[in-house]
């Protein structure tokens, strides 16, 4: 019967749905048609598929042949199909066994000598094959990518000759080999002279997973503080590298090059739009919020951003999700990144050391802090002030300063804690789940609801100096919070303070 099914895979936000390509040859008139909603570069691959195809000593059908890429009501763009699109051809003519593509899924595009071309964001195609049991044959250059998916079955052709060879049983595809992981040369947290303060609120933000925001004038050191971060964190679980790895692989970031494990560490401009942030276009793409998944986004200079591209991080920072619609498309990417920002106390900056010095009038501070959101200020965790240093804190005390490694021992370990107690990280708990982790005794109670009450806090501040406070008691490896537990996280309030200025 002259026709023929290939599986293959689209690309869904970081889903990779199956499509069934199905090629059936008829007698009439030669034509090639393509349909099942493919988008322009899908309809090309007509004349890709039948110059590889001839070039490669094939015969190509003189028939009338209609390929349907199966859902139609799923998009599809790009040349991975082609590979797919070829073998239907082949095997509905006789020229490569239909029982072969069985238990198979190809990607690829096609040059016009039959070469196989990378397509990239195939991490996403490789793992839901391998939960359907199926092996992937791609590219050579995609193979380093998709092999990351543990126990998947990824083989790697160069060329369409390859790919027949091996469906006749003729030869054997190699195995796709992972990337070998790249040495990690971190800036390390010795390197940060004082800011003891700054120090302390950065290791329990690391230990918790929390929202950070460090307020100081130029030079003080947030900006370096910041970027030492990812020196303190945990490697990724598998899972949370695969997840993180998948959104990469669909930007064609070099985050796989780099080490997959390592938790991303994003830092975009304040031009920055917020499509480049949350991510969108006619064709929806993972923006910056997706890119640091697991990991980080240091947003420097943030009152220098658009107040409306930063509203734009209300939502995702309490779901951990972002949802992208658009006329024709629509996509879901996980969002679930720790926030740390960086702004200076004033419009003045340099003069400004966050004490009496400062000489901008009351009306021109209060027009610079209001260019953050009071919605989005009652989502940062913490707030700490990192004043400029004298010159005598400037210079190196042989092991005064801890290094990166042992403040990352103390937070893995209270990491590990979350883990075991609650499944989860503390900046994520539910009230419900505070009510259980984090109780506090009579007098603590009291000491809180007055803070709620002088600072005019939010039910969503509350919970949030409860997480804090869970987040410190565990680095101290303490079950219960105690009151220094507590005071401690209510100091990290600086912006309550400012708005009662």
């Amino acid at each position: 019967m002259p026709i023929a099914m290939v599986n293959a895979r689209a690309v869904e936000g970081i889903r990779a749905p199956l499509v069934r390509i199905e090629t059936h040859l008829a007698n009439g008139l030669p034509s090639f048609q393509i349909v099942g909603l493919p988008e322009a570069a899908v309809r090309e691959s007509r004349d890709r598929v039948r110059a590889a195809i001839q070039t490669s000593g094939f015969e190509f059908p003189r028939r009338r042949i209609t390929v349907n890429l199966a859902p139609a009501d799923l998009p599809k763009d790009g040349g991975r199909f082609d590979l797919g699109i070829a073998l239907g051809i082949l095997a509905a003519s006789d020229q490569v066994p239909k029982a072969a593509l069985a238990r198979r899924e190809f990607l690829g595009e096609l040059g016009l000598d039959g070469r196989l071309r990378a397509v990239g964001g195939t991490l996403p195609a490789s793992l839901a094959a391998r939960d359907s049991g199926h092996q992937l044959v791609l590219s050579r250059d995609d193979g380093a990518e998709s092999a990351l998916a543990g126990g998947a079955d990824v083989v790697t052709a160069e060329h369409l000759l390859d790919v027949c060879a091996a469906l006749h049983g003729k030869a054997t595809l190699p195995t796709a080999e992972p990337p070998e992981p790249q040495p990690l040369n971190l800036p390390d947290l010795a390197d940060v002279r004082g800011q003891r303060q700054a120090r302390r609120a950065l290791e329990i933000a690391a230990a918790g997973g929390h929202h950070l925001l460090m307020i100081g004038p130029p030079g003080s050191g947030k900006s370096m503080l910041a970027a030492r971060i990812p020196g303190i964190l945990p490697p990724m679980t598998d899972d949370e590298a695969l997840e993180t790895a998948a959104i990469h692989s669909l930007r064609g970031s070099d985050h796989l090059h780099r080490n997959w494990r390592c938790r991303p560490f994003r830092s975009p401009h304040h031009t920055a739009s917020g499509v480049a942030l949350v991510g969108g276009g006619s064709n929806p793409r993972p923006g910056e919020i997706s890119l640091a998944h697991n990991g980080v986004l240091f947003l420097d200079e943030m009152t220098e951003f658009d107040r409306r591209v930063l509203d734009v991080l209300r939502e995702p920072l309490e779901t951990g999700v972002i949802h992208i619609a658009r006329a024709a498309r629509q996509a879901e990417y996980p969002a679930r990144f720790q926030l740390v920002g960086a702004m200076n106390p004033c419009p003045q900056g340099f003069d400004c050391d966050l004490a009496d010095r400062c000489q901008c009038s009351p009306e021109q501070r209060a027009r610079h802090r209001r260019r953050l959101s009071a919605p989005l200020i009652d989502r940062i965790d913490i707030a700490v002030e990192v004043p400029r240093l004298p010159t005598t804190e400037l210079v190196p005390v042989p092991g005064q300063d801890e290094d990166s490694a042992t403040v990352g021992e103390r937070v893995r370990q209270a990491h590990a804690r979350q883990r075991e107690r609650q499944g989860k990280m503390n900046s994520v708990l539910s009230g419900r789940e505070l009510d259980q982790q984090a109780p506090l005794e009579g007098d603590d109670q009291v000491l809180l609801e007055r803070a709620v009450e002088k600072f005019r806090l939010s039910a969503r501040a509350y919970h949030r100096i409860l997480r804090v406070a869970r987040s410190i008691a565990d680095l101290t490896d303490r079950r219960d919070i105690g009151t220094p537990h507590l005071t401690e996280a209510l100091g990290f309030r600086a912006l309550d303070r400012w708005r009662l200025d």
